[in-house]
């Protein structure tokens, strides 16, 4: 509850300060998704910790390394908040003043986001795709096939809960595909639709139970699309350099170069959105189809203790 009290003054912040996209975000991840993993996660987690003896100096090292280099890639950095980095002298600027002619889209945090900084958000789609790959590693992949988690039983004797979800759950995911492909025009785009569309998902499995969602949703299907949001990414950069352009340079796309970039951001944020939703559909799942198993466990110590 504090966690979704926090994200909607969050939102509300961001709102005051015209950011709406950012507090679109916020209001999304934070007040939903994240307080549902951080719930979910918590639910996992037993009074008692399985001790094992193992030295983890590998991972130590590792870590060590990539923290030296960090701080040492930070020393070459604008300072914090200054006004003479090249974000807010040149950068900056330009964005604001040429998106217009370059783009030609209303919203211009689309155009920065999707456009001229394509490269950051392919590897925050690239970032979200590696986190699903590492759940499934530690939870799904190291599940025993005869190793089954004790479930709640389906809420089938809440009858309001049940009539109530399937009447919003049809409109959040038209409102996610609203978002999805309006995010050239107001707030919006792959990302918040994405975890919009999850929600819907997730809601179906907190109120029918994990196992009916598992019947409802093809897990192997889903996974696929998880990689499959990526490739799209991807692709819309292989085929610009194809065409004779740059990496991710979507002017190339079409005849007309603002056509093109319309084009690109399109499919783009396609990608985004499958990627998205799907990775958090699994996350969740995955998570929440252990619940049952560690608790047993964690109640067996318990009594044991």
């Amino acid at each position: 509850m504090l966690t979704g009290i926090y994200s909607l003054l969050s939102a509300a912040f961001f709102v005051l300060m015209d950011a709406v996209d950012v507090a679109f975000t916020e209001a999304a991840v934070g007040a939903g998704i994240s307080t549902i993993l951080m719930v979910t996660t918590l639910t996992m987690t037993g009074r008692f910790e399985n001790r094992k003896l193992h030295h983890p100096k590998i991972a130590l090292s590792v870590v060590i390394v990539t923290g030296v280099m960090l701080i040492i890639g930070t020393m070459d950095m604008p300072a914090f908040g200054s006004d003479t980095a090249p974000a807010q002298v040149h950068v900056g600027p330009y964005y604001i003043m040429q998106s217009g002619e370059d783009i030609d889209i209303p919203n211009i945090v689309t155009s920065v986001l999707a456009s001229y900084r394509g490269f950051d958000t392919f590897g925050e789609v690239v970032v979200v795709f590696t986190a699903v790959i590492g759940v499934l590693a530690l939870l799904e992949f190291s599940r025993k096939e005869n190793e089954v988690a004790e479930r709640p039983a389906p809420m089938f004797q809440h009858k309001i809960l049940r009539i109530v979800s399937k009447i919003l759950i049809p409109p959040i995911m038209l409102f996610a595909l609203y978002v999805q492909f309006h995010g050239e025009y107001g707030p919006g785009g792959g990302f918040q639709a994405g975890v919009i569309f999850a929600s819907s998902i997730i809601l179906y499995a907190m109120l029918f139970g994990i196992e009916q969602t598992r019947k409802a949703v093809s897990m192997p299907v889903v996974k696929i699309l998880a990689a499959l949001g990526v490739l799209i990414y991807g692709s819309v950069g292989i085929v610009s350099m194809l065409n004779g352009g740059n990496y991710l340079n979507y002017s190339v796309l079409a005849e007309n170069d603002i056509t093109g970039q319309h084009v690109g951001i399109i499919i783009i944020e396609l990608g985004v959105g499958i990627t998205v939703a799907t990775a958090m559909i699994l996350i969740f799942l995955t998570f929440a189809r252990r619940i049952g198993k560690t608790n047993s466990n964690s109640s067996t110590k318990e009594g044991t203790a």
